[in-house]
């Protein structure tokens, strides 16, 4: 949490931590205007928020119009985050993004927090990062919870793990006045290590693509914590599990850090007797 901030926003800030103030899990929603629905005919969005709020996930990232298929009573114990920019993969450029949603709609709708995605290095990086900026600004006008989504994306971008591209990433948010960063992991504990050390806000490390196996993405996100991170902001591997709100709970578990609580239990398997505390 930022040294200086208005308790208003402090306060807000709190209130994400649902379960526990050791880490935050956000399951992004919001793959459904860049990637096509994320929903089927018997899972729809209000059934599939209510799983991810009953395995323990602290907010769901959403755009505005989802909001009007999720029943109020989902958010009990969760918290919303709206979405503010978007793109779609069929664009002459899907990296580019625009705004679609006014920080002031997103209070309007019931909103904790605002999340913004911004492509660094792509052909339209200028234009993202002026958004991001004007919309910090709007978020300190409210004092609401602003999460920037920085992945290094573009046409001269060769490695989107390469570290000194990430800590430009998260370097970019918190200079421009973010509260949270997602970003993406950077292949290892150490690399994890070094990009946290560096960045004044707390680091969500992104889920990405699905992992082969429940074991690999439980494996990956205590890697993610063991690095310092302050939680993950996980969508697919979340909502197109067999089970999600199973599976969100296994990774809320982690994420929390309840005490003495073995990864080997988690993943239902053995690593030579080694345990991962997590307290």
């Amino acid at each position: 949490m930022p040294l200086h901030s208005h308790s208003a926003r402090s306060l807000r800030l709190r209130r994400l931590h649902h379960h526990s103030t050791a880490g935050l899990v956000v399951a992004p929603v919001d793959h459904s205007i860049a990637d096509g629905p994320v929903v089927t005919p018997s899972q729809p969005i209000d059934r599939l928020v209510g799983q991810l709020a009953g395995g323990g996930v602290d907010a769901v990232v959403v755009h505005k119009g989802s909001m009007r298929h999720i029943g109020p009573d989902r958010f009990a114990d969760m918290s919303l985050i709206v979405h503010l920019n978007a793109s779609t993969s069929q664009a002459p450029d899907p990296d580019a993004k625009y705004v679609v949603t006014a920080v002031e709609e997103a209070i309007r709708l019931g909103a904790d927090g605002v999340s913004v995605h911004v492509n660094l290095g792509s052909r339209q990086e200028h234009q993202q990062i002026q958004d991001l900026a004007r919309i910090a600004d709007s978020c300190d006008r409210w004092n609401l919870p602003l999460m920037a989504m920085m992945y290094p994306r573009g046409p001269r971008i060769e490695d989107p793990r390469d570290p000194a591209l990430l800590a430009h990433a998260v370097t970019i948010a918190a200079d421009l006045g973010a509260d949270l960063v997602k970003t993406v992991y950077p292949g290892s504990v150490a690399g994890m290590l070094d990009l946290t050390s560096i960045c004044p806000i707390p680091v969500l490390v992104a889920g990405g693509p699905r992992r082969g196996s429940e074991a690999e993405l439980l494996r990956f996100v205590a890697d993610a914590l063991a690095g310092g991170a302050a939680g993950v902001a996980m969508g697919r591997n979340l909502f197109q599990a067999h089970d999600p709100e199973q599976l969100a709970r296994r990774v809320a578990r982690l994420v929390h850090r309840y005490p003495m609580e073995q990864i080997d239990d988690l993943e239902g398997g053995h690593h030579d007797g080694q345990q991962t505390v997590l307290a």
